[in-house]
């Protein structure tokens, strides 16, 4: 099953149950996937955008709510806080599991040593093997940070 029909059979189920909030967030999900299959229809292709491109939304997702919870966490608002932490879960839940830190370190300490990447310079060159192979499945700014150390040496 892709992403796009777990995802619209997960909107029917919160329909059904009368879950407001699973509800809403799986709206916000779909909107912002529909947003993106106008702007790749427009572009070059008349299709929809595929699995790996929802994957790498839904981390953006995810991205935009952690920095809102940073900004709300400034302004006292848990309110807004645990909106957000809510919205993650939910958006979580059509993302494979994460890699955890050590097994971000040996990915990348693996694609180090196939590819003989050596410097700061081949920064650009790991961060887009592991887009391609671990999309969804690694903390890209963790990854960054991890990457950074390890090439920098």
């Amino acid at each position: 099953m892709s992403i796009r029909e777990d995802i619209e059979q997960k909107y029917k189920q919160s329909l059904k149950e009368r879950n407001v909030n699973l509800t809403n967030t799986i709206r916000l999900i779909k909107s912002a996937i529909k947003n993106k299959d106008i702007a790749a229809r427009s572009l070059k292709t008349k299709e929809e955008i595929k699995d790996q491109e929802i994957l790498s939304l839904l981390q953006n997702l995810i991205k935009q709510r952690k920095d809102s919870i940073e900004s709300f966490k400034v302004a006292d608002r848990q309110d807004l806080i645990e909106k957000e932490q809510s919205e993650i879960q939910i958006i979580n839940l059509f993302l494979p599991q994460q890699k955890n830190e050590k097994e971000t370190e040996n990915i990348i300490n693996q694609l180090i040593q196939e590819q003989n990447l050596n410097s700061l310079k081949d920064m650009g060159q790991l961060m887009s093997f592991l887009k391609k192979d671990y999309s969804g499945e690694i903390d890209m700014g963790l990854a960054g940070k991890i990457a950074k150390l390890k090439l920098s040496v």
